[in-house]
């Protein structure tokens, strides 16, 4: 009687296991047998009952394969089922060996694979996660397992000596892109409300953690393969416009990547913005916002020398959008094209969001910076009569510069918000200074009144701004609980030096014609600060000096002033001079102020500026008939503070406006060149007197 052959290793066995078992060569590194795996496929075709038993048993061998290191045949294997994973669908194969290349995935191995690549698996799982398979359910299952497959070629190549291969652009050209499609696809559907599937199993949060870890992993040399594909997906799908999904997108890329690599990844955004500077006003908006998102991440640490090519980027955006803006308004009016309007309030749409990341990413900058990006934006502001060729505004007409001028002072006051430096010598460096109330004495009442607020940022070092909001007088100064301190000696310093351009510039916006309410309120607010943050005994006389001349000025209007002027500058006296009084609490000095403003209250109400701030107020026809009980008057004023610590014959000379700053230094240079040249002059002359003589 023949022995009988054990049926689990003998010629008894399953024909599927024999086939299987045929495959494999002797050395795993010889791939597998091509003849045997055509037996194979035409069995697994003709019997398709026996595809489970197939896949299982398939299995089973790959997993010993990876448990004795022969990752060559391995390989080979799952290479040639994803590539004819068409005919083996079924769901028990697929899973097998997606399961089996993870575990072989997470092993470590003591030697880099030098002979070994992944270029078709990132493929093949790329396409997998491209799947649009009309079933739901089955496409999904596709997406899971491309999604888990590229999760399992990034840990097994990125913890390998040789794992720069992966982050070469081919790669991860179809990593991203495939991990961001199907992110999108969760936005599409609506990711808000709760997943209908297992988180293991919901394409787009496996799509997400994938992309997250991708990121972790990146190196400093990698940061540029990583960012570029996902600004391309963002071009080629055309969301840059409803851009909810792209700064979703850089959120992730900013907070899993390590903190010291953020700057390359702002200084791509800024390098797609300058290769999209001619493409719609929506898309380039949505790629400010990015950069807005990105910014303000990358501020609470460290962004390095980033921070002037941000601002200095976002800058020539501005010109740019404003260009563009005047270029439609120019061909509209000539042609009648109905569509300008709207193309403006689409440059405006950019300009605003330009704006509103200088000014968010310099007022979250610390202070050293902070005064740098200040520095930095003034020396951009067009002034006229003075080259800048930083933003190109020479051929932008008044109205292009007016535009730049305003957006740049607007920036200025975002970037200023909250600004405390320690001495206002430091808030108002000469070059910081000098130029910025060279913009308060253009014939414009809106940039005066940008440079007044942002005055106002860097001289209220405590606060007080909102208690002073609005033009009044002040029943009870005390009532407010201003916030101050002792003047330091650098602050006396800077008055002295300094303060003589405050007052001009304090002067001279008083005598603008197109004042506006705003204006005097803001006036207001300027004078109350420079006596609460600046103001020594000296200065309090120099405000008490400068007070008297705005209301001489009101009074002899030897300027021509409107009555609307006067009268408001008289109002800003009243309120200013009340608050004074009762700020440096000088009983007589409050009563002589107190006496005025009470008939003024019954004889000239307008003088007033509760009354005069009025939308109907009417004003008289002259000023220069009323009583002299309605002003303030020096010699009581000086005759309250005699007996105090006040110089009070410093009264008795009249202010008058002192040209300080470049100006004064223009001026004296052209002293010493006519000195210089009177000099020559007499010399030459003495020398042919000389000359003469000899003859």
């Amino acid at each position: 009687m023949p022995r009988r052959v054990c049926g689990c290793c003998g010629p008894l066995r399953p024909r599927y296991k024999r086939l299987v078992d045929n495959i494999f060569p002797e050395d795993p590194n010889d791939g597998l047998v091509k003849s045997d795996m055509e037996k194979l496929t035409f069995y697994a075709v003709s019997a398709p009952e026996k595809l489970d038993r197939i896949g299982a048993y398939l299995a089973e061998r790959l997993s010993r394969d990876v448990v004795r290191h022969r990752y060559g045949a391995f390989l080979t294997t799952h290479a040639l089922y994803i590539e004819s994973r068409e005919p083996f669908q079924p769901p028990l194969m697929c899973s097998m060996h997606l399961c089996d290349f993870v575990k072989f995935a997470n092993i470590e191995e003591d030697t880099p694979s030098y002979h070994r690549r992944y270029d078709f698996f990132v493929s093949q799982f790329s396409a997998m996660c491209h799947s649009t398979h009309e079933d739901m359910e089955t496409r999904n299952k596709i997406r899971v397992a491309g999604i888990k497959g590229l999760q399992g070629v990034v840990r097994k190549t990125v913890n390998d000596e040789l794992q720069a291969i992966i982050w070469e652009p081919q790669h991860m050209d179809k990593l991203i892109p495939s991990m961001l499609f199907n992110m999108q696809s969760a936005e599409d559907t609506d990711r808000t409300g709760p997943p209908t599937t297992p988180s293991d199993e919901n394409p787009a949060v496996l799509a997400e953690n994938c992309f997250r870890e991708l990121l972790g992993r990146a190196a400093y040399g990698n940061m540029n393969n990583a960012v570029r594909p996902v600004l391309v997906h963002l071009d080629n799908h055309r969301l840059w416009e409803s851009n909810e999904f792209a700064v979703s997108c850089f959120r992730i890329v900013m907070y899993s990547i390590q903190a010291q690599h953020s700057h390359h990844v702002i200084q791509q955004v800024l390098g797609h913005l300058d290769a999209h500077k001619k493409s719609s006003p929506r898309v380039r908006a949505g790629m400010v916002q990015v950069i807005l998102e990105t910014v303000a991440i990358a501020a609470r640490g460290s962004i390095g020398p980033t921070v002037l090519d941000v601002f200095n980027t976002l800058l020539k955006h501005l010109r740019i959008s404003v260009d563009f803006e005047l270029g439609d308004r120019r061909y509209s009016s000539s042609s009648g094209n109905a569509n300008s309007t709207f193309k403006e309030s689409e440059e405006r749409v950019v300009q605003n969001a330009i704006i509103q990341t200088i000014g968010f990413f310099g007022g979250n900058l610390p202070d050293y910076q902070r005064s740098e990006v200040m520095m930095f934006i003034m020396g951009k502001v067009p002034v006229f009569g003075t080259p800048c060729h930083t933003l190109e505004t020479t051929n932008m007409g008044d109205l292009g510069t007016k535009r730049i001028q305003v957006m740049l002072l607007r920036s200025l006051i975002m970037v200023t918000s909250g600004y405390k430096a320690k001495s206002i010598h430091a808030a108002l460096p000469a070059p910081f200074l000098d130029p910025l109330l060279s913009v308060s004495l253009m014939e414009d009442s809106e940039l005066r009144q940008l440079v007044l607020e942002i005055l106002h940022n860097l001289i209220d070092r405590h606060d007080n701004r909102a208690k002073l909001r609005g033009i009044r007088v002040i029943p009870d100064v005390s009532a407010l609980k201003i916030k101050r301190e002792k003047i330091s000696k650098q602050d006396v310093n800077f008055m002295k030096k300094h303060g003589q351009q405050l007052y001009r510039h304090i002067y001279l916006g008083c005598k603008e014609d197109d004042n506006v309410h705003k204006n005097f309120e803001l006036l207001f607010t300027a004078l109350a600060l420079v006596t609460i943050e600046l103001a020594n005994e000296d200065v309090v006389i120099d405000l008490i000096r400068l007070s008297i001349a705005l209301q001489d000025m009101a009074i002899m209007n030897e300027d021509n002033l409107s009555i609307f002027n006067r009268c408001g500058t008289m109002a800003l006296v009243a309120a200013y001079l009340n608050f004074l009084s009762q700020m440096i609490a000088n009983p007589a000095f409050c009563q002589h102020v107190s006496k005025v403003i009470e008939v003024r209250s019954l004889e000239a109400p307008y003088l007033l500026p509760e009354t005069f701030f009025r939308e109907k107020c009417t004003l008289p026809k002259t000023l220069e008939r009323h009583d002299k009980n309605l002003f303030f008057l020096t010699n009581k004023i000086a005759e309250s503070l005699s007996g105090t610590s006040y110089c009070v014959d410093r009264l008795s000379v009249p202010y008058v406006p002192q040209v300080t700053g470049e100006i004064f230094h223009f001026f004296a240079l052209i002293n010493s060149w006519v000195a210089l040249a009177v000099c020559f002059g007499s010399l030459s002359i003495c020398i042919m007197n000389q000359f003469d003589c000899c003859i």
